[in-house]
């Protein structure tokens, strides 16, 4: 089977943390690299220096011993302590929008990750991902790295800090 099931799916995780911390971390792209298993750099373009809507960064991603890729996303959503959300573009890779939500909860928050898809992969796009990629359950793939990401962020947001 070329084609897969690509069309929604969410993640998400408690973290003892006010949500504004947890957004400055997620919203600041240039450290998405820290959290994603696939993110090994983002940048923001074209004059940008941080999250408001319109603002666009390059990112590039990397599985081990394949090839690396670049897009382009836009942030569609910056509403600190609440969401944060981007739309990622390619051109043969249909549209994906990928949301974090920030609830409180207790003296913490719920991190809720997810993406939708809003304009599909064509086939050629699944040639690609199953063929030169060798990602036979990309749906499967993007839900380990969305709790890798929560997972990494738990780790950084809550580690004790040492007073100097």
């Amino acid at each position: 089977m070329i084609r897969q099931e690509l069309d929604t799916d969410r993640v998400e995780r408690y973290i003892e943390a006010p949500p504004g911390a947890l957004y400055d971390v997620i919203a600041d792209v240039t450290r998405m690299p820290e959290l994603s298993p696939e993110v090994k750099s983002c940048a923001w373009v074209r004059g940008t220096t941080g999250p408001t809507v319109g603002a666009r960064f390059r990112a590039w991603n990397k599985i081990p011993g394949r090839p690396a890729w670049r897009n382009s996303p836009v942030v569609t959503v910056a509403d600190r302590d609440r969401e944060f959300a981007f739309s990622r573009t390619e051109l043969i890779g249909g549209t994906l929008v990928w949301r974090y939500v920030f609830t409180p909860e207790g003296s913490g928050t719920r991190v809720t990750e997810s993406y939708e898809v809003t304009k599909p992969i064509p086939l050629i796009g699944w040639l690609g991902i199953g063929g030169i990629y060798g990602l036979k359950d990309r749906r499967s793939d993007l839900r380990r790295g969305m709790s890798a990401t929560l997972e990494r962020l738990a780790m950084l947001i809550e580690q004790p800090t040492t007073a100097g």
